[in-house]
């Protein structure tokens, strides 16, 4: 049953969302934590790793939100899922219109659908953001010091960087930074990043 559940869950997914893989970040994440498949913990940690590992964010996590929940065949079908629509649709355009992104109405509903894409990503980033940081909507509230100075810092590298060599820092470097930072804190504190 489990994996109907999956396949059907990330088609719907796959259906209704637009702006690539950082769009689904919230329709994965209510999906996820609503059938009780992941906490907002390690949805925040699948999300990471999808981030930091090579491919689309969004296939990357109905692999792992597949696998946790089905194993090998689970992932097989939430990436079937999640990526059947985007082919199919793909499929259609490219088959039937050669023309079809100049048309005024396709110009206009892709107008309408950015603002709405930018909303839910920024509306998942301060969701995820206040749980992570500060506890929100767990049964008690916490402050996450050793989170909120990472952030701090890996900002400022980032900032820092930019200023320095006038180009962005590669996402994947700060990862790397991220990660590093953390295990020489685990390291040497071990509970400050538990």
């Amino acid at each position: 049953m489990i994996y109907l559940e999956l396949l059907l869950s990330f088609l719907k997914i796959g259906v209704v969302s637009f702006g690539g893989g950082y769009g689904m970040i919230s329709l994965v994440r209510e999906t996820v934590v609503s059938n009780g498949w992941l906490t907002d913990t390690q949805m925040m940690d699948f999300i990471a790793v999808s981030e930091s590992t090579p491919g689309p964010i969004a296939v990357n996590m109905a692999t792992f939100v597949g696998f946790s929940q089905g194993g090998v065949l689970g992932s097989v079908l939430a990436t079937l899922g999640v990526i059947l629509p985007a082919f199919l649709i793909m499929l259609v355009i490219a088959s039937v219109a050669g023309g079809f992104m100049k048309r005024k109405g396709v110009n206009a509903f892709l107008e309408g659908v950015r603002p709405g894409v930018v909303a839910l990503i920024i509306s998942t980033a301060v969701t995820m953001g206040l749980s992570l940081f500060f506890g929100v909507g767990e049964e008690k509230l916490h402050i996450n010091v050793f989170g909120l100075i990472l952030l701090v810092v890996i900002s400022g590298i980032a900032i820092g960087y930019k200023k320095v060599f006038k180009k962005k820092i590669s996402p994947i470097v700060l990862i790397l930074i991220s990660a590093a930072i953390a295990l020489v804190a685990n390291l040497i504190f071990p509970s400050v990043s538990a």
